[in-house]
């Protein structure tokens, strides 16, 4: 918005600010103004959050604190971390958490000014007859660069390109890949892309091709082959945003109570207890036990078991998009195993493959057809929420450097992301060209 030769931005109307967070721009530099209660004064804080780089302008008012909307991060006035509800009620914010203020904001004959930086001038002029508006700025690329759909490692994975059901023998395909449009055929048994590439290849009920000599290691899924359960697949959906931050979602656990907050969510449970991460070639995997809630039990429908219910899950990662994982829910026996396949089509979307395989447990009859529709779509409404949050999240992909995020201990499977990724990237540039 237009500035001033005092350093004194002239940002918005001061009645178009309430406890919702309005986005604004001063100095090339991006905010969102707020009311922390009604009728407070109006406070400014950067548009993003420190944690995940998440957007401020979908946070909410919660008890006078600004409050984000993935993780449930809090900010006081002052820009001050209050809470980090994955550390619990006892947790201590890192330092970093504190989110760097603009130097003043005032409101003054009915606009609302702001002063990102110290000025000599202590409040802000007179405003002139018609203001001018500068346009909300981007948010600066992070310090270590990002890792995004179309970075030159990715030549040299096998990337899922349709369901193997989407190809019908004889039939052909058009998929979107690294950028690239490509040309799928099924001919009988064999598989051809056009144009010509490394290879291309079904496995796990999935069409998978490699632009170059592909150097990744498989995601195996052993329940894909145990007649204990039973799978189906959800209807591919598109993120409009890179395949790494939804990698990043798929793999944490803090999100869950606030952006599933209407399906599996325990909102009063947000606190997250350490685990491990154990490194594995091409990736890692770690277990994490939780109280969650579990909807589709039919036990709890009678009131046999309770709705809150403690639940294993083992988390196994393939870079660069590969990902399975099975939840164990100890107190019915049941397991759930969710497969996600990613496929990096351009630099702002992404395809997303979500495979169900479920078991009510040893000893028990296979899941029905109506039980296992009903997990489908509890599925499915999880998806949708997680593009959502992606949708708001306007990254062009997954920030490497450590320094341009603040990390506490519940994102270790985060940083092991990273750091997978990172070596993915190293090894796979090294590679001669075609």
């Amino acid at each position: 918005m237009a500035g001033t030769s005092t350093g004194w931005y002239q940002v918005a109307r001061a009645t178009a600010v309430g406890t919702t967070p309005v986005p604004v721009g001063a100095g090339g530099r991006s905010y969102v103004l707020v009311r922390l209660r009604p009728g407070a004064e109006i406070s400014a804080f950067p548009a993003r959050c420190p944690h995940r780089l998440v957007p401020l302008a979908g946070a909410t008012v919660a008890e006078g604190r600004l409050q984000c909307p993935a993780h449930g991060w809090r900010f006081d006035g002052e820009g001050r971390c209050v809470d980090v509800p994955s550390l619990g009620p006892a947790g201590c914010p890192p330092p970093r958490a504190d989110l760097p203020m603009p130097w003043a904001v005032e409101e003054r004959h009915g606009w609302v000014w702001l002063a990102p930086d110290r000025t000599g001038t202590p409040g802000p002029p007179r405003p002139g007859a018609a203001p001018v508006l500068e346009p909300v700025p981007g948010t600066p690329a992070p310090r270590g660069g990002v890792f995004g759909n179309l970075d030159p490692s990715l030549e040299h994975a096998w990337h899922p390109v349709a369901l193997a059901r989407e190809l019908r023998p004889g039939g052909w395909l058009q998929v979107r890949l690294l950028g690239r449009t490509w040309t799928v055929r099924r001919d009988g048994p064999a598989l051809a892309a056009d144009p010509p590439a490394f290879g291309v290849r079904e496995r796990l009920g999935v069409v998978w091709l490699a632009p170059r000599e592909a150097l990744d290691v498989a995601l195996e899924v052993p329940e894909a082959g145990d007649r204990r359960f039973v799978g189906n697949w959800l209807a591919p959906v598109r993120s409009p945003g890179p395949a790494g931050p939804l990698a990043d979602t798929v793999l944490d656990a803090t999100h869950g109570p606030f952006v599933h907050a209407s399906t599996v969510g325990a909102l009063d449970s947000p606190e997250v207890g350490p685990y491990e991460v154990r490194t594995e070639p091409g990736g890692f995997s770690s277990v994490q036990e939780q109280w969650v809630d579990n909807p589709v039990d039919p036990e709890v429908a009678t009131g046999g078991r309770p709705l809150r219910q403690r639940r294993r899950t083992t988390y196994t990662y393939r870079a660069p998009f590969q990902l399975r994982l099975r939840q164990d829910f100890l107190d019915t026996g049941a397991t759930t195993t969710i497969v996600y396949l990613l496929q990096p089509e351009d630099h702002d979307s992404t395809r997303i493959y979500v495979r169900l395989l479920l078991s009510d447990g040893p000893g028990q009859p296979l899941v029905t057809p109506a039980t296992a529709a009903a997990r489908l779509a509890l599925q499915g409404q999880i998806l949708a929420e997680d593009v959502r949050s992606q949708e708001a999240l306007l990254l062009d992909g997954l920030p490497l450097d450590r320094r341009d995020e603040v990390h506490v201990p519940a994102d270790a499977r985060g940083v092991a992301l990273r750091q997978a990724l990172c070596t993915f990237m190293v090894a796979r540039r090294r590679q001669p060209a075609a």
